[in-house]
């Protein structure tokens, strides 16, 4: 079993910034790479970003310049750094975590741009 805890949403206004952290326990030797989703009202989840355990990253193409994700592997914590929001980029955000026994998920967190 993994845990993931998120933290780090809110309210910001359009060009401001925010840091999502989401730490994991439990199974973490199992976890393969991590990632954040994301899923707006009536849409589906889709990628954000993921970082590999070797770390590498990929980003979503409307978020590409913009986030960045790291991980601090003392920490068992992974960030999405995220600048230059634009109201489009509200959602609610989601930690995962791609692990040999299966995915995990985080609870959710919610970010909000205001125009």
């Amino acid at each position: 079993q993994v845990q993931l805890v998120e933290s780090g949403g809110g309210l910001v206004q359009a060009g401001g910034s925010l840091r999502l952290s989401c730490a994991a326990s439990g199974s973490i030797f199992s976890i393969n790479a991590m990632g954040w989703y994301r899923q707006a009202p009536g849409k589906q989840r889709e990628l954000v970003a993921a970082i590999t355990s070797g770390g590498s990253t990929n980003y979503a193409d409307s978020v590409k310049g913009r986030f960045t994700i790291s991980r601090d592997n003392a920490k068992n914590t992974v960030y999405l750094q995220m600048n230059s929001l634009k109201p489009e980029d509200t959602a609610v955000y989601y930690c995962n975590a791609d692990s040999k026994v299966g995915p995990y998920w985080g609870q959710g967190t919610q970010v909000t741009v205001s125009s």
